[in-house]
């Protein structure tokens, strides 16, 4: 149930179009002070009456008039007020700091083939790289999210590592960590302007998910172990994992 004295942080929102052929929008709405979540759309009409910046994800709304349907559990949006707009994503200073600090895991990795196809990886879409998300609603849903999550990681298995008693291949560590999301740059659109994210129609007539890209990329490339830690990297199937 929403509230107009609540205010609303846009976790999510992405446009449709209707059966009839009517656009519509489609939002995820966190309650700032409850947690609670909020699914709700606007029609064609309601949308238009908004500037697309308004519905960019991290900014917080205000909900002036809505109705609720109970028998769907969302609610149809009629008004709202922009309260604080919120960054698209990293500053130029920040993603060069992301992105040296990327490059420095890479560099860890001691097996010079292994590292070269990292690399090369890497910087042949590193225009893409810096900006695409990492979700569109779960994590790092910003400009320069995929850059975020990716380092991220690295730090995590790092500091991990150090802490394992059975002996590890670093170099398969480092190298799966840092392209386990790689496909993500093919799976996403965000846009510049707006922040609004969307799947690219096209991905999965090609492939199942961006893991089995990473999976596929890896063992057509003779890295047999990599391409098994990242179809793995979601944990369990029902999750997204490839094995």
């Amino acid at each position: 149930m929403f509230s107009t004295d609540n205010l609303y942080e846009v976790v999510s929102f992405s446009t449709d179009t209707t059966k009839t052929g009517n656009k519509m929008g489609r939002l995820l709405l966190k309650d700032t002070a409850t947690g609670s979540m909020l699914n709700c759309m606007l029609w064609e009409e309601r949308l238009n009456q908004h500037s697309p910046k308004t519905f960019k994800p991290g900014n917080i709304l205000r909900i002036i008039s809505a109705t609720q349907n109970p028998n769907y559990n969302n609610c149809t949006l009629e008004n709202v007020k922009l309260i604080k707009e919120a960054r698209l994503g990293l500053s130029e200073e920040e993603t060069t700091f992301y992105w040296n600090k990327l490059q420095s895991y890479i560099s860890k990795i001691k097996d010079e083939k292994l590292k070269n196809f990292v690399s090369e990886q890497i910087s042949k879409h590193q225009d893409s790289f810096k900006i695409k998300p990492a979700g569109i609603s779960m994590h790092h849903n910003f400009v320069g999210g995929l850059l975020v999550h990716t380092v991220e990681c690295l730090e995590f298995a790092e500091l991990n590592m150090s802490k394992f008693a059975c002996e590890i291949n670093e170099d398969n560590i480092y190298a799966a960590t840092t392209l386990h999301d790689l496909g993500k740059i093919f799976e996403y659109n965000i846009d510049l302007e707006t922040g609004a994210i969307t799947y690219v129609d096209t991905f999965k007539t090609d492939f199942i998910s961006h893991s089995q890209y990473g999976y596929c990329l890896c063992l057509t490339n003779g890295f047999k172990i990599v391409a098994r830690m990242i179809a793995a990297h979601h944990g369990r199937t029902d999750w997204g994992a490839v094995i």
